[in-house]
Parts: C-alpha cells; structure tokens; sequence
C-alpha cells in the first residue's frame, strides 16, 4: 500500500529583500546554515539533503532566480519515483503592504499536520535570526 501524501502549504512573513534571502533556498552554504544539516550536490546535479543522519537526494527542477526554487526528492538510489515528494519555496511580496513572504510548499509523506507546522515554524525563526528578518 502506497503512503499518502501531504501538501502543507504555508506563506511566513519575512523581513529580507528577495535578493538577499534567495541564497538561503538556492546554494549549498546557505541551504545547510537553516535547512538542513548539511547538504551537498554531485557530479550529476543530485543534492544531498542530510538530516538526522540520514541522506535524502533530490533536483532542483525549477528555479527563478530571487522567485523560487523547486527541489524534487529522488529514492534512496536516485532514481524518479512515481508520486515524489517535493518541496517548493516561492517568495512573495505584497503590493499592497511592501511585506515579503516566503510561500513553502512541502508535499511529503509526513501527514502531521502539528509536526509539520513545527517544524517548519522552527525553520523560519533559524532563517529569520540569520537574515535578520
């Protein structure tokens, strides 16, 4: 039986100019300094996301520079999967209020809803003190 997936979206608030925070989603120094705990990219362009001490490989399928970027999580042996998870960063601003935003999408197996929002709030606040946002 195949697991079911979730699609957490959420838009945080963000005080950093798209130009300065789009590091933090693209590069590898910027991605390990909040995201993960390290991360690294092969020959083949296939990150390695590396938490808990465990490796998760992915692309990064789309990305527009200081917009988003998009990284596609790959099996263990990296290949495709048929449903992959994914996890998208957009970041937004309000015309209205000249606010930032940083829009995550994390489409995973992980269908709790508390843990997600924990975690991801947990993320930010490390993001937010390193930009100072």
């Amino acid at each position: 039986m195949k697991a079911t997936k979730t699609k957490f979206v959420r838009e945080y608030p963000i005080n950093a100019s798209a130009r300065l925070l789009y590091p933090y989603l693209s590069t590898l120094s910027g991605l390990s300094q909040w995201f993960c705990d390290d991360v690294s990219i092969n020959e083949d362009k296939v990150y390695n996301f590396f938490w808990d001490g465990r490796n998760h490989y992915a692309e990064m399928t789309s990305h527009r520079t200081n917009r988003s970027v998009r990284f596609l999580f790959l099996n263990d042996d990296k290949t495709h999967t048929s449903d992959p998870s994914y996890i998208d960063f957009s970041i937004e601003s309000s015309e209205l209020t000249q606010e930032q935003y940083l829009k995550v999408v994390d489409y995973s197996e992980e269908d709790d809803e508390e843990e997600l929002e924990e975690l991801w709030e947990h993320l930010m606040q490390k993001l937010r003190e390193i930009v100072g946002g």
